[in-house]
């Protein structure tokens, strides 16, 4: 057995913390770690800069009327850079791993080698989210493209869970293809059943979905009760989970339960979420707007269908017809409600779909899989 190596993981927040970006950071270092080599954290990486660039952001809402996205600016890559160097110095790393760290990465000088992943570019989200976009200041769409850029060239490989990201480093920022590849992220689980407990489950006498999402509007909250209302009106007896926020006043119906935080953090209440994953029929997630969608992996671990939407990087989670459906961005209630009857009612394209579900989990959409993988192209990068 090799040497293992040793792994700079650059991140400005402290990926240990299963909070950090919904537990992702956490579960790629370790798998990582697992498959590939010796991790060693170098974030949360604490800098005045911080402080000051988000006071320039306060300061220009309430001047200007529009916001100035720190996140992405020169100054907090500057100082990052300052802190990171000093850091590499402290042991002899054999390469550097840098999750959605574009401003982390922009202007450091380095000859470690570099492997920069993340789900989404700054082209991508800028025109994907405009609504928060079009209140930044213009500086903050030329900056973030400036460190977007640098990031990307600066990389020696390019990670990204799908096309639709890794399309847009090749022609938004004209990104090497040669460097360029694609590897599906992992469910952010510690714990699912076996498959014996999966192969077991049957569909209930009355359809359970579960929406599961911290924000009603942009996941489709609206649609996914619409769908209830109208599967209602197709004499399906549906039931629908609302879990990781509380819809608006208006959406109330005697067959919705609303549970408004679970936190995986607690044992208690992850139990819970896993009770959950297995006693529905479907995750029912009409996103709007999604980068990824770690939560389909999640749901396959379960045995779960998604029925969800084709947007963004979603198509680089579902299979269509195999671990989920994706419907048209336009489609409301009327069709995600024919749509399940049709499955919920073929109980054996049904079961084929639980378990056609977990086999994709088992096979692509885990962090063993990811980390394998990953070892593969780093071994390459190497030599």
């Amino acid at each position: 057995m090799g040497k293992r190596l040793k792994i700079a993981f650059i991140t400005a927040t402290d990926a240990r913390d299963k909070r950090s970006r919904s537990g992702t950071l956490h579960y790629m270092a370790k798998a990582l770690d697992k498959h590939c080599g010796d991790v060693y954290y170098l974030g949360p990486l604490p800098t005045r800069m911080e402080r000051i660039t988000r006071f320039f952001n306060n300061v220009s809402l309430k001047v200007f009327g529009k916001g100035y996205a720190y996140e992405h600016s020169i100054l907090l890559s500057y100082a990052y850079a300052r802190i990171i160097k000093t850091k590499l110095k402290e042991e002899s790393f054999d390469v550097i791993f840098a999750p959605v760290a574009s401003t982390e990465l922009s202007l450091l000088s380095t000859d470690i080698p570099i492997i920069y992943t993340a789900d989404a570019t700054f082209s991508l989200i800028s025109n994907y989210y405009p609504d928060y976009f079009s209140r930044q200041l213009k500086v903050s769409w030329e900056e973030g493209n400036y460190i977007e850029q640098s990031a990307i060239h600066k990389a020696d490989l390019l990670l990204y869970p799908s096309y639709w990201a890794a399309n847009s480093a090749i022609n938004d920022y004209r990104a090497d293809e040669s460097k360029v590849n694609i590897i599906p992220y992992g469910a952010n689980i510690d714990d699912y059943p076996p498959i014996e407990i999966i192969l077991s489950k049957k569909k209930t006498d009355k359809c359970h979905l579960l929406f599961l999402g911290v924000d009603w509007e942009r996941k489709g909250g609206d649609i996914a009760f619409e769908t209830l209302l109208e599967l209602d009106k197709l004499g399906i007896n549906a039931e629908l989970t609302i879990c990781g926020c509380i819809p608006p006043d208006e959406f109330k119906h005697e067959r919705m339960t609303i549970i408004p935080f679970l936190d995986k953090n607690d044992l208690v209440q992850n139990q819970k979420l896993q009770e959950l994953f297995l006693k529905n029929d479907f995750l029912l997630l009409p996103s709007r707007t999604e980068a990824y969608g770690v939560v389909f992996c999640e749901a396959n671990a379960f045995g779960l269908p998604a029925i969800t939407t084709d947007t963004g990087g979603i198509s680089g989670v579902i299979e269509e017809g195999i671990n989920g459906y994706m419907l048209h961005l336009n489609a409301r209630g009327k069709e995600y409600a024919n749509l399940i009857k049709k499955l919920y009612e073929d109980e054996e394209k049904y079961y084929q779909l639980i378990k056609s579900s977990r086999k994709t989990f088992e096979e692509k959409l885990n962090w063993d899989s990811w980390g394998m993988k990953t070892k593969t192209l780093i071994n390459q990068l190497l030599k």
